[in-house]
């Protein structure tokens, strides 16, 4: 689940969440003609769906999210902490037929929204599991995936379970011998620079940011094992030509994103 500070609602989605009070995470749905959302409260969207295309991805923090795919262009299994809407899931489901997907949501409310949001059915290669993503992760793995993406966001911010060391030592440990971990991350939450400061320590220098599409407050950090080195912008540029006419997201927007967050200044992480 996801909070992205400046995806507004429509001006009919605004009056009906008008006097919206949640503390407890109880999921509401509010849609229109156009576009269908999930909320916790009146704050925030945490997934939106459009109606003429459920598998689209409708928030562009998720579009910078799929840039993932310049880094592991064809990944095996696919890691994810967060249903919310379902939209990277069902992106992922679609437009990755040769990825086995997983998704931990911790909330069975929100699970038994799938429907709504045109989630899959469990099947041969895709499944969502209620349990603690903290937890999930840090089991004995069945299997290494390719990808962990963490898109787990409550109204307090995102849970301190899944910012601490020990998680992502966790993710670290868990992952494929090269394999990404992807967050979407919120710069105005108070513990911000200690998430980086943390992901630095466990990472090291294979890391970087990208400020994501359509919010001037969500960022998606990628981090890797294997090599330090960060892909060119003409190696990256490369693949995304290669991989664009397969996918339904702007993979070059994605590219100039990741190259913008190179001059993001880690020596104070250091």
């Amino acid at each position: 689940m996801s909070a992205p500070r400046n995806s507004a609602p429509s001006c009919r989605q605004s009056h009906l969440m008008k006097n919206l009070q949640n503390e407890h995470d109880e999921p509401i749905v509010v849609q229109n003609d156009e576009i269908i959302s999930l909320f916790f409260d009146a704050r925030a969207v945490q997934s939106s769906m459009y109606r003429h295309d459920p598998y689209g991805l409708a928030l562009g923090y998720t579009r910078t999210m799929m840039g993932f795919l310049l880094f592991q262009p064809e990944p095996r299994r696919i890691s994810m902490i967060g249903l919310g809407g379902g939209s990277l899931a069902k992106y992922c489901y679609r437009y990755l037929p040769g990825a086995t997907i997983a998704v931990v949501e911790i909330n069975p409310q929100v699970i038994a929204l799938r429907d709504h949001f045109h989630v899959p059915r469990d099947d041969e290669r895709f499944k969502v599991i209620c349990a603690n993503g903290a937890h999930y992760v840090a089991e004995p793995p069945g299997h290494r995936p390719d990808v962990i993406l963490v898109d787990a966001h409550t109204t307090q911010g995102i849970p301190a379970e899944l910012t601490s060391k020990k998680f992502y030592i966790a993710c670290h440990r868990r992952l494929s011998n090269e394999g990404m971990l992807v967050i979407n991350l919120i710069t105005d939450e108070p513990d911000f620079h200690s998430y980086l400061r943390t992901l630095r320590t466990v990472f090291g220098r294979a890391l970087t940011l990208a400020p994501s599409e359509d919010s001037i407050s969500n960022v998606t950090v990628f981090a890797w094992k294997g090599s330090d080195e960060i892909l060119s912008l003409p190696a990256m540029s490369d693949r995304a030509s290669t991989l664009q006419s397969s996918q339904s997201v702007n993979l070059h927007a994605a590219v100039q994103r990741i190259e913008y967050g190179k001059k993001f200044d880690w020596r104070r992480y250091d």
